[in-house]
């Protein structure tokens, strides 16, 4: 079995880029269902009515944590059936046609209450696919780089992926939302105009994804895994759990540390538009011009990180990175205005990138040789274990200060917490080979 400093085979450029556009989909499907379109279609338009106490936004979240609820107790399991590198490309292509068949039955969606579980109901698996495929997808990596690449081939997979959320944002807003129904002026009270941006995004997905799913190297059966069924991998996960333990306790350490700042830059940008709206004035039309800006200002980060990573570590980057961030939010409590919020939030997005790119390497480094499916599994579980803490957080310290600007200081206090326990983390610089 290959890892990353054992490769047999250098993969092509090809094969490489293929990789790296599949973040391209991916992403910008998140962006467009989970985050600015059809969650908000969903809680602004279909829920319009909705008799009962509970607002259509209660119900969308409780469906998101529904979501991270399948992730947490599916994804170590699907880790271990991809342990075996010939399974991987089979779960990612059953995955992404999971999320291409929801996205595209969202375009069924109407502006009826009546229609808001069925919504509710694609949103929470598609979010959950979505995630769950980032198990062999991340597992994939070691197929495709070495210890000397690994960092900026990551970094470029973020960086596609931010533009890829950038061009469709771009692409459904002008053909869809802008003004009455965008430049194909569809009608937007029936939701016609939703209906064709879903129909659009899962076409946009199947695009970026299908290269990978057809040049992904072919790999044969290895017979430690070949008797390993899906089912069967709960009793292996124990094992491999307690085994993990045993070999390396630090490996635990760092599922911890990064689940907790990941958490904490999930929070930053759910919670960038609120503040920007409440707090600094920015109009919610801007909202969606800041989203843009920062998407690509965190692909830049992205791959300016990953050449950092390459060349001094993952560690170095994940701690350098935090530490800015955390001085940017506090500097960013203490302003006013929208030039304010415009160049502190994009200086926060410019470290998003390298973080996530850095932290993805790092569980690949610290992953035994052979185990990057288990590693990633654990990986994905933890950070949504961790999901509730930064939105809890935000909450808590507007409940107690009693300003909407103070949740900023709530998400810091997550990005600090992180950072103190990612500075107890041995981290290697290479991936170790057993």
């Amino acid at each position: 079995m290959s890892s990353p400093g054992s490769a047999p085979d250098q993969a092509r450029r090809s094969q490489v880029l293929s990789w790296v556009l599949y973040d391209c989909g991916a992403t910008a499907v998140n962006a467009i269902v989970v985050t600015f379109v059809f969650s908000v279609y969903l809680t602004d338009a279909v829920g319009a009515g909705l008799p009962g106490e509970i607002t259509p936004s209660t119900w969308l979240g409780w469906a998101l944590t529904g979501a991270g609820v399948i992730v947490a107790l599916l994804a170590p399991v699907t880790g271990i059936w991809v342990n075996a590198p010939h399974r991987r490309r089979r779960a990612l292509t059953l995955l992404t046609a999971a999320v291409v068949l929801m996205v595209a039955s969202m375009s069924f969606i109407r502006t009826d209450h009546s229609y808001l579980w069925a919504g509710l109901a694609l949103l929470a698996f598609t979010a959950a696919c979505n995630d769950l495929a980032t198990v062999p997808y991340n597992a994939m990596l070691s197929q495709l780089s070495t210890p000397a690449t690994s960092g900026r081939i990551s970094g470029a997979g973020l960086a596609v992926g931010y533009g890829g959320s950038v061009g469709l944002l771009l692409l459904v807003y002008a053909g869809f939302m802008a003004g009455d129904g965008g430049l194909l002026g569809l009608p937007t009270d029936d939701g016609q105009n939703v209906s064709a941006a879903m129909v659009v995004t899962a076409a946009w997905f199947v695009i970026f994804a299908a290269p990978l799913l057809l040049k992904t190297p072919r790999l044969p059966a290895d017979a430690d895994h070949r008797s390993m069924g899906f089912f069967a991998s709960y009793g292996q996960l124990w094992a491999e759990v307690q085994s993990e333990w045993r070999r390396d306790r630090n490996v635990v350490y760092y599922l911890i540390a990064s689940a907790i700042f990941r958490d904490g830059l999930t929070g930053v940008f759910t919670f960038g538009a609120v503040l920007g709206v409440s707090v600094y004035g920015i109009s919610p039309a801007s909202v969606l011009l800041f989203g843009v800006c920062a998407c690509l200002v965190a692909a830049a980060g992205a791959v300016a990180g990953g050449l950092l990573d390459d060349r001094f570590g993952a560690k170095p980057v994940i701690v350098c990175a935090l530490t800015l961030m955390i001085a940017v939010g506090l500097t960013l409590m203490t302003l006013s205005g929208q030039l304010a919020f415009w160049i502190c939030g994009l200086l926060l997005c410019l470290f998003i990138g390298p973080t996530l790119s850095a932290a993805r390497t790092q569980m690949l480094r610290m992953s035994t040789a052979g185990k990057e499916g288990v590693a990633f599994g654990l990986y994905t579980t933890t950070g949504r274990a961790a999901a509730p803490l930064a939105p809890w957080m935000f909450a808590l310290f507007i409940a107690i200060f009693g300003t909407d600007r103070a949740g900023m200081g709530g998400l810091c206090v997550v990005l600090a917490l992180g950072l103190v326990l990612m500075l107890g983390v041995r981290a290697p610089r290479t991936a170790q080979v057993v």
